[in-house]
């Protein structure tokens, strides 16, 4: 008795592990790398992968946004490719005023679909946000 207690115990286990994967397979999604890089003239690129699985009602970015220390500014914005597969994205921007330094940093990353509102004047409505601290390397 206690052989199939066990048993039944462990394929329950089992399907409720599988269960959010296969959910997750159809959402939007975005991820953040855990570096990005800054280069002797000031360019910062940072990187992770997204996945959308619609873009009919508008054009879908990712867009980023550095942190380190009190400072912050926008690194780029890449228009995504909403196919419902997984898909690499890099921004870039060169932030000279004040520079960013190897070290320590934090990333905000938004995967944003742009809609015409009520008004016809264009939304933004947001599909994934996700926060990350990296580690900002010298390249």
């Amino acid at each position: 008795m206690r052989v199939r207690l066990v048993l039944a115990a462990g394929v329950l286990l089992a399907s409720a592990a599988v269960a959010p994967l296969a959910h997750a397979e159809g959402t939007d999604g975005l991820s953040v790398y855990g570096y990005g890089t800054v280069t002797a003239d000031s360019t910062v690129t940072l990187s992770g992968t997204y996945r959308c699985l619609d873009d009919s009602a508008g054009a879908v970015f990712v867009s980023s946004t550095l942190v380190q220390g009190d400072h912050s500014a926008g690194i780029g914005g890449t228009r995504a490719v909403c196919d419902g597969h997984i898909h690499q994205w890099f921004n870039t921007a060169v932030v000279k005023d004040p520079a960013y330094r190897p070290g320590a940093a934090r990333v905000q990353a938004t995967l944003m679909q742009i809609t015409p509102g009520e008004t016809g004047l264009p939304e933004p409505e947001f599909l994934a946000v996700e926060e990350s601290d990296i580690e900002l390397r010298q390249r």
